[in-house]
């Protein structure tokens, strides 16, 4: 039987004592199944959904043996995407928080290469990155990976998907033959395991339930007609009034045309997929993640690693033809115990993917008519917040409480007004709630922050 203490792990006291600071009272399945495992120092390939817990599996696994004297780099963690490399970092740094100057690095493409040499020159214990990044770091010979014990491939399907198959495999090459390899993905292609294959020692195999709880994630699917896609996606937000949705298409011109559709009725949209530049990317992002943005409309291979606390509907604008993405997708919604939604729009050539859904769900699917979904209210449906855009960000010194402290001195705003605040290099982020947005704006415009002016202006 498998008990879900952490105070079962041979774990340091000063580890348990964070984990229990951190409000973790049990593992969940992943990491009851897995922990014990990676602690043994055994390969492994664990299956589980985003939000199952997997990277507080994997960050305790490789915090254990490090060894805090010795400033290489000891365990290397590769991320699809640098916002998951973002959110792995500070999961790991929050667990290293009690040990002894534990430095963890992100690597990733689309930020300044030279500040990352300069980090490196320091030396780092653990190194978190996407495998462009890391394998360029790799050939300048400014990471080295002489003394690397563990090895994560995080959302390992992700990144076959997005072409990253090479890099891995270089960098794997370059890595010691004596190292614990960790391979966590939410699906099993084959892909998978001919990479398991070629790089993993005699692997132990978990698997969590990939389905979710039907009292936790409501799923409602409503028969289209194709040429009616974009009006029954418009029909479904009129209907159901999220404040927050990921729209899911199949190819980038898809997520154009829908958010050009949506945003001609009036509708707070736009577009994640691979042609954004860093910098737009970064900027989507943050006004979804801050609710000043109410339709985010993305590929499934952009949205990868996104985690977006308080999601009201998941919307698949056509059904996904692998249907363990559809499960991956659907799964977004319904984080943290709280009850979700998904709403799946199907054409009658789609009807297969349904079936393949129904298969592997092993139940009935919930089809619902398009035609009982009434406009709830008149008013646009507009989100709750209005961010603002900055010019100024940390290589300017500005800190978050110089942003809340303007904003709640001279704008005279409550702290309770403000809402999320997201730094970057040069420029910052905050949003305001809508009905002092513009109180907000101006005083930012006309007054200081931190003694200095900066440009500032409404998204």
């Amino acid at each position: 039987m498998t008990t879900s203490a952490f105070s079962s792990l041979p774990l340091s006291a000063a580890l348990l004592s964070t984990i229990e600071d951190l409000g973790y009272s049990a593992m969940t399945p992943i990491q009851a199944q897995s922990l014990p495992l990676i602690l043994k120092g055994q390969d492994l390939i664990a299956q589980a959904k985003t939000g199952s817990g997997k990277t507080a599996a994997f960050g305790i696994g490789l915090l254990h043996p490090l060894n805090p004297r010795y400033f290489g780099c000891q365990a290397l963690v590769l991320c699809p995407t640098r916002e998951l490399a973002d959110q792995v970092t500070k999961e790991i740094r929050r667990l290293a928080r009690a040990a002894d100057n534990i430095k963890v690095l992100t690597l990733c493409g689309g930020m300044p290469f030279g500040p990352q040499i300069g980090s490196l020159e320091h030396g780092a214990h653990i190194v978190v990155g996407t495998p462009g990044r890391v394998q360029e770091h790799l050939a300048k010979g400014t990471l080295k990976l002489d003394g690397l014990n563990t090895l994560v491939l995080d959302e390992a399907d992700r990144m076959l998907d997005m072409g990253f198959i090479d890099s891995i495999s270089a960098i794997i090459e370059q890595t010691p033959a004596r190292r614990q390899t960790l391979l966590f993905s939410a699906t099993y292609p084959e892909g998978i395991e001919q990479l398991a294959a070629r790089f993993l020692k005699k692997p132990a195999r978990v698997e969590v339930e990939s389905q979710h709880d039907n009292a936790q994630i409501e799923q409602r699917f409503y028969e289209i007609e194709p040429q009616r896609r974009m009006e029954a996606v418009a029909q479904v937000l009129d209907h159901y009034r999220p404040t927050s949705t990921i729209t899911f298409c199949q190819t980038k011109i898809q997520c154009d045309e829908l958010v050009a559709f949506l945003k001609a009725r009036g509708l707070s949209a736009a577009a994640l997929h691979g042609d954004l530049e860093q910098r737009d990317r970064d900027q989507v992002l943050t006004l979804f993640a801050n609710r000043s943005l109410s339709v985010l409309v993305a590929t499934d291979v952009a949205a990868r690693g996104i985690d977006i606390a308080g999601l009201d509907l998941v919307l698949n604008a056509e059904l996904s033809r692998d249907p363990e993405i559809h499960i991956h997708r659907v799964g977004r919604s319904g984080r943290a115990g709280e009850k979700g939604l998904a709403v799946s729009l199907v054409a009658p050539s789609e009807a297969q993917r349904a079936s393949a859904i129904e298969d592997l769900q092993q139940r009935a699917l919930n089809w619902k008519n398009l035609d009982s979904l009434k406009p709830n209210g008149s008013e646009l449906l507009r989100p709750p917040m209005i961010t603002l855009n900055i010019g100024g960000g940390r290589k300017d010194k500005v800190r978050p409480g110089d942003i809340l402290g303007a904003l709640t001195g001279d704008a005279g705003l409550k702290a309770e007004q403000v809402g999320k605040i997201a730094l970057f290099d040069h420029q910052a982020y905050v949003a305001v709630e809508r009905s002092v947005a513009h109180q907000a704006l101006l005083c930012l415009q006309n007054g200081k922050i931190k003694g200095r002016s900066f440009r500032v202006r409404s998204l």
